[in-house]
């Protein structure tokens, strides 16, 4: 658990009323990673969503040949900073991660629990439209910032 001030502080969670932020601050806690560190993996369950706080993650997709399982390949795609979210897997089906996202730099984030955020969307549906609403946002501008780059490789 954490202090809902800490979520208070940050524009994504603006939406939330009192009594959602402490729902959500009850379920989540403060997690830390060294450089190099995973936090979450390509085709691993999705069962956490993490709020960026201090420091840098790497967003990479991974391919890998399901027939020769150590041929694998990643390819950087993104970096994030404090204030992005990573993981919004864990609010989607299938609820298995689509990238593996590692940390940059020592990184201090917020996790919180998918089951337990799930749970609370399915007794809160203005909670449920608000937080998918904000995490669509997050992923359209994941998807034009992706499509930027792969513009710009094809470009040269």
């Amino acid at each position: 658990m954490i202090s809902p001030e800490i979520l208070r502080r940050y524009p994504f969670f603006g939406f939330m009323t009192d009594a959602e932020l402490k729902a959500v601050a009850m379920i989540a806690e403060e997690v830390s990673y060294k450089e190099g560190e995973t936090l979450l993996e390509t085709e691993k369950p999705a069962d956490s969503f993490f709020f960026l706080v201090e420091g840098s993650v790497d967003h990479l997709y991974v391919v890998s040949d399901h027939n020769h399982t150590k041929t694998r390949k990643e390819f950087h795609i993104d970096e994030f900073a404090p204030g992005d979210i990573v993981g919004i897997s864990a609010l989607i089906e299938p609820y298995r991660y689509t990238a593996t996202v590692r940390a940059h730099t020592p990184t201090c984030a917020i996790k919180i629990s998918g089951d337990a955020l799930r749970a609370l969307c399915e007794v809160d549906t203005a909670l449920a439209y608000r937080l998918m609403r904000e995490t669509a946002k997050a992923a359209m501008e994941r998807l034009h910032s992706t499509r930027t780059l792969l513009a710009a490789a094809r470009a040269t």
